[in-house]
């Protein structure tokens, strides 16, 4: 599993898979892969004003 952010690429999104992730389940170009969406957390704009950044692990501990 990885977290990864949309970007804007034309009038599409898309990730990146991460290279550790492509190197551990030997991802080559061109392979159909199965794609599991499911958003991490909202952004709460002015509501954690000072509080740190969320981590990976935050992320991932948030959602077991």
């Amino acid at each position: 599993m990885a977290l990864v952010k949309t970007r804007r690429v034309g009038g599409s999104l898309v990730v990146t898979l991460p290279k550790e992730l492509v190197e551990s389940e030997n991802i080559k170009e061109g392979e159909i892969l199965e794609v599991i969406v499911k958003k991490v957390r909202k952004d709460g704009f002015g509501v954690f004003r000072g509080m740190r950044s969320f981590t990976v692990s935050d992320e991932l501990a948030a959602h077991e």
